[in-house]
């Protein structure tokens, strides 16, 4: 098929690369014209393993034709995706700005009959609205579609070419939906993963919910892991023990200083926000929330009460996007934990294997090192904020050595803690002894 992506993000270019490797023919569409140029290059404007390789293969074969042009990209459109950025607005409700100007694009730019589907993560009732916008402004014939994404960032490309499940909501009128639903199924066919056929409404929250649900997870593994330090209890034996139990599972049972990203803080916000304008009282995805937001001032607070005063201390941190493998910092504790570090008068140096020229970006005053060595140079203090996998094999008696004071807060348990300990540090980390 003749497939348009509007949107050069994350999902928009996971989904363009892996639909060309398909063998569908694909337009990608973003009006910055910097992703454009490199994209036209066969490169990607941010960290994702796998994608590039992907991207470079397809626009070599011309089977990915990168565009700021509307007309362009719309001209042979048999599917197109709606892939754009839905960030988060102060009330916590989802900004639909781009949203809504893709679809009077599309209106203005549409010459064939087509399925028009919305893959941004957006609130109850977005699809139709998008329908609305378009239906008022063209003659030409569309149905449209909600297909939300659950690509993880970091493993975004093997998400996406082997997912659990492929969602697709379409509309009510029996017509269509047979159609519609014929034509998504047709384009997803070599692809594996469970199909799930419903309403539009319903595949709108499908998305919210799963990240509502992970969200959860993490806040409650979380909240045993502060009640593990209060009783000398291990977490990470709680969690293995929990996650044993089929109908709990192992994933997203890691305690450590909250989620972040571009994701889970902002669906979690968005999904309550939904049920508080539908009047309804979302207590448990209230304290979800809560919980994520005070844990990283847990953490904050035990590097306090060891180092007293922050006043002129010389801090060390590893790690500063939200999560490993990838170099987003939207969201991130980290950068939240170093602006507060910052904010008391420390002196912070970090390293990260990727994202710190877009972290250098919001904190300026933040000291950028080279080598993962570099920040434990007369260091009172080391923090570890991402899970990178080198972070577990650094020259640690090197390390020891450098710091004035071989102490280490464990943000994200990454570390053995008898291991590091026979190195001489002082070892600190989240609801273990």
């Amino acid at each position: 098929m003749n497939i348009a992506i509007i949107g050069a993000g994350y999902v928009g270019l996971t989904s363009a690369a892996v639909f060309a490797k398909l063998g569908h023919k694909v337009w990608v569409l973003d009006t910055a014209q910097e992703k454009i140029r490199l994209l036209k290059h066969g490169k990607v404007h941010f960290y994702e393993p796998q994608l590039p390789e992907l991207i470079r293969g397809a626009v070599k074969k011309k089977q990915l034709v990168p565009t700021e042009s509307y007309a362009v990209a719309l001209k042979s459109a048999d599917v197109i995706f709606v892939c754009v950025g839905t960030p988060p607005l102060e009330t916590g409700e989802s900004d639909l700005s781009q949203v809504f100007h893709a679809a009077e694009q599309i209106a203005k730019y549409l010459k064939k009959d087509c399925v028009v589907v919305m893959k941004s993560t957006v609130p109850v009732g977005t699809t139709e609205k998008i329908k609305e916008i378009i239906k008022k402004k063209t003659a030409v014939s569309f149905d449209v579609a909600s297909s939300p994404e659950f690509l993880r960032e970091g493993s975004a490309v093997s998400n996406t070419l082997y997912p659990d499940r492929i969602v697709i909501g379409v509309e009510s009128n029996h017509t269509a939906k047979i159609l519609t639903a014929k034509i998504l199924l047709k384009l997803h066919e070599k692809l594996l993963g469970e199909r799930v056929i419903t309403d539009l409404r319903t595949a709108e929250i499908i998305k919210y919910a799963s990240n509502a649900f992970l969200a959860t997870k993490i806040s409650f593994i979380n909240e045993i892991a502060n009640l593990c330090d209060s009783v000398g209890a291990n977490v990470d034996d709680v969690a293995l023990g929990m996650g044993l139990d089929p109908r709990i599972g192992k994933a997203f049972l890691k305690a450590g200083i909250g989620y972040g990203g571009s994701c889970f803080p902002k669906d979690t916000k968005a999904l309550h926000r939904v049920a508080i304008s539908n009047a309804y009282n979302f207590k448990l995805l209230k304290a979800v929330i809560e919980v994520n937001q005070t844990q990283r001032r847990l953490f904050l607070g035990k590097v306090r009460r060891e180092l007293g005063t922050l006043e002129k201390k010389n801090i060390g941190v590893l790690g500063l996007a939200f999560k490993n493998n990838t170099d987003d910092v939207r969201e991130s504790a980290a950068m939240d934990i170093i602006q507060w570090l910052i904010n008391e008068g420390a002196n912070v140096k970090a390293y990260d294997p990727k994202a710190m020229q877009n972290a250098k970006k919001i904190i300026h005053k933040l000291k950028i090192c080279k080598k993962p060595e570099e920040v434990a140079l007369k260091a009172d203090a080391l923090l570890i904020l991402t899970e990178w996998e080198e972070f577990k094999n650094l020259p640690w008696p090197l390390i020891k050595k450098k710091m004035r004071d071989a102490i280490i807060f464990d943000g994200r348990n990454l570390i053995n803690p008898q291991s590091i300990r026979k190195y001489g540090f002082k070892y600190m980390s989240i609801g273990r002894p």
